[in-house]
Order: structure tokens, then C-alpha cells, then sequence
């Protein structure tokens, strides 16, 4: 029987980088590539996805681009599979198979959790990323019928076992939550709110020991 599957993956397994380019106005604007997807190797989660699983999970998201579909993430897993708008942070914009893993590479864009992303990697966050998707697990731990929905960008928890933090609950209930997810929501090329943001998540990231 298909289950649900998020598979997360430490910035260190992913060998996730930051990138960003400065635009003339000085607004910067952030990536991130790594591995994506990985095959061949046991996870956090006892489960293996064999290369081919990945091949096709690979094959499947670089036809969806092809055919001009935006692929986008989220910031966090949702509870369900589908996308929900008011959640997404990010885009995919390549992702292809090296070896027997999915190299991807995702583009930070002017949503709210857009927004909030951007601050936590200025206020130096340490973020990872997990495949959010469906398939069958064998009592080995072997997934087949791969169906990898998106990738999501996640906190990096603090045991190995861990599930990610919620970045957006956890912000939404903190002090001040309400009026940082208002800017967050708003056009924060405003350099005063720019800071106010970078301020309240780096509290965050203190409470929640992101770095």
C-alpha cells in the first residue's frame, strides 16, 4: 500500500549550499543546491531508495519543468502531499542524476514564506531540504513506486532522528509572531523591515538552536 514519505536530508548529507545574487537597487535573492534526492543508501529513517526509484523521480520533476510546470516547495512539510499556495517559499529550477542521487537546485521567491526563508539564511540558519512524495516500503526498508511530489525546505533538527521543527508555527506563536508574519507578508525590499524580520528570526533560530 502507497504511504506518504518525507525523507530530510542534514545540509551536511545534502551538501546543500547557499547562493544568492545582489540585484542593482542591493536586494538580495537566495538559493540553495545539493542533493535533493538520494538513492543508494540507508536514511535517518531506515528506508533505501534504489537508484533507478531515483532515476525516475528525476526523469519525472525535469519532464514537469519541460513542459513549463513551475515546481514548487514549501517551507516545511505539510501534513498532506498537495501544494498549498499560501505555504510556498521556493521553486525548483533543475534538478538532474548524479551518480545515484537527484541534484537539485531551488530559487527563493517573494512570498511570505519566501520572505521568512531569505531572513533565516541572512540571520545564518542552518536549513535542509526533504522530498515530500509517496511510495511502498518493504519489510527490508526498500521503497518502490516512487512518486516524489516536491522538495521542501526544512530546520535542522537537533538529534539525528528528529523531525524538522515548524518554522512557521513556532514563528507565528512567538512574541511579537503576528507583526513579524505581517512583514513577512508584505514587501520587505523596505530595509526597515528587512531588519525588524532578520531581528525577530534570529530570536527564532536562538529558541528553536538552528545554527
Amino acid at each position: 500500500m502507497s504511504r506518504r514519505l518525507y525523507e530530510y536530508l542534514t545540509p551536511s548529507d545534502a551538501h546543500v549550499s547557499v547562493f544568492e545574487s545582489v540585484e542593482s537597487d542591493g536586494t538580495k535573492n537566495y538559493g540553495m543546491q545539493g542533493i535533493f534526492v538520494q538513492g543508494d543508501k540507508k536514511n535517518q529513517n531506515g528506508r533505501i531508495y534504489p537508484a533507478s526509484e531515483i532515476q525516475k523521480a528525476v526523469e519525472s520533476i525535469r519532464g514537469r519543468l519541460a513542459e513549463g510546470e513551475t515546481v514548487m516547495g514549501e517551507l516545511d512539510h505539510p501534513e498532506e502531499l498537495q501544494i498549498n499556495l499560501d505555504r510556498v517559499s521556493h521553486i525548483i529550477t533543475d534538478i538532474q542524476m548524479v551518480g545515484s542521487d537527484g541534484i537539485g537546485k531551488l530559487k527563493i521567491i517573494e512570498t511570505p514564506m519566501g520572505n521568512i526563508a531569505k531572513a533565516l539564511m541572512a540571520a545564518g540558519a542552518k536549513l535542509g531540504v526533504s522530498s515530500r512524495g509517496s511510495g511502498n516500503v518493504d519489510d527490508s526498508g526498500h521503497v518502490s513506486d516512487f512518486d516524489c511530489i516536491t522538495v521542501d525546505i526544512v530546520a535542522q533538527p537537533s538529534a539525528p532522528d528528529a523531525y524538522p521543527k515548524a518554522i512557521y508555527e513556532s514563528l507565528y506563536n512567538m512574541r511579537g509572531g503576528e507583526i513579524l508574519m505581517d512583514i513577512a507578508r508584505a514587501n520587505t525590499h523596505n530595509k526597515k523591515d528587512e531588519k525588524h524580520l532578520i531581528k525577530g528570526v534570529t530570536q527564532l533560530i536562538k529558541e528553536l538552536k538552528l545554527r
